[in-house]
């Protein structure tokens, strides 16, 4: 009869190891193929595929003092989306460096939903890197404006406006992926009257707890006296057509840029922060103690929401709400009595 060798048991362990060895070079060799036994082999990572070079190489600030704020905006047709590509702040003042650095998006009139960047790193050009997608008709993007609110929010919390960025979207939108820098709107820019008939500066306030609207007529400029009286402000407190509360301030030297600092407070609740308004006009009460003869009106404003105003004045009654317990300051333009 035949006969068989015995055979180590160490040698076939020997030989076991040598066989998955040599799949294993062989999968090496042809990493797409999908016959392996134990060996799953991903492959290395090439890190210089995916180097990205330096933002500050790819969007360099353009020359200047002015605070810039650097972004891109297309619109995509076939989902009808407009995408905002946040990028960077340029050329912050030295008093924000420390602090840290939000920005608010809003797509107006009809956005009340403020979406919020926060800064990666602190200095003078600090980096956001943040895309947002808003979902708007081919047919209303157009008519719509982009509206960039820069904060700054110290260690305590405290929030200061920057400034803001206000970007008409007609005839920007075949610019599409080309990277635009746009200079912050400031206080200190709007030294020059913007209406021919004067400007006012109102601080709005809301507290939810205590359901309490809270305005500030601090300041006017740039007035077109009719008579040699003084000038006072007349505040109504509006919901829908029905005036609920009207307060004025009291009578102000006449002259052209009057200070005022005055402080109202009205009762109102939070469901009807979206059907009430502010209107103030500025008047100039008449010498004839009679009575019978109206105060002679110097201009008009309204502040409150979408179904009462646009542009400025929407966004400062966007901002009271969205900012509760904190004042918001802002100038504003007055307009003649409808």
């Amino acid at each position: 009869p035949p006969r068989f060798t015995a055979q180590n048991h160490g040698n076939l362990k020997n030989e076991e190891e040598k066989e998955e060895e040599e799949d294993r070079r062989d999968i090496l060799a042809h990493r797409g193929s999908l016959t392996v036994r134990r060996w799953y082999p991903v492959g290395t990572v090439l890190a210089g595929l995916y180097s990205v070079p330096p933002l500050n190489e790819v969007v360099a600030p353009p020359p200047g003092m002015a605070t810039r704020l650097c972004f891109s905006v297309e619109y995509r047709h076939s989902c009808e989306q407009l995408m905002v590509s946040l990028l960077r702040l340029g050329n912050l003042p030295p008093r924000f460096h420390g602090n840290i650095m939000l920005v608010e998006l809003r797509l107006l009139p009809d956005d009340r939903r403020p979406r919020q960047a926060k800064a990666r790193r602190t200095g003078p050009d600090p980096e956001f890197c943040d895309c947002f997608v808003f979902q708007v008709s081919g047919v209303c993007v157009p008519q719509s404006t982009l509206s960039v609110c820069v904060l700054s929010v110290e260690q305590d919390g405290k929030r200061h406006a920057v400034g803001r960025v206000l970007f008409p979207l007609e005839g920007e939108l075949g610019q599409a992926g080309r990277v635009l820098w746009r200079d912050l709107e400031t206080e200190d820019d709007t030294q020059v009257p913007c209406s021919e008939l004067g400007d006012v500066q109102i601080s709005l306030m809301y507290s939810p707890c205590l359901q309490r609207l809270s305005v500030v007529v601090l300041r006017a400029r740039g007035l077109q006296l009719l008579t040699d009286a003084g000038v006072c402000v007349q505040v109504s407190l509006r919901i829908h057509t029905q005036v609920v509360k009207i307060k004025r301030s009291f009578v102000a030297k006449c002259e052209n840029d009057p200070y005022f600092d005055h402080r109202m407070t009205f009762k109102l609740h939070s469901q009807h922060l979206d059907e009430a308004c502010l209107r103030f006009e500025l008047q100039q009460p008449n010498n004839v103690h009679s009575g019978e003869r109206p105060p002679a009106l110097l201009g008009v404003l309204v502040l409150g929401p979408f179904m009462y105003a646009r542009g400025p004045q929407l966004q400062h009654w966007m901002d009271m709400v969205n900012t509760p317990q904190e004042p918001v300051e802002l100038w504003h333009g007055l307009g003649r009595a409808t």
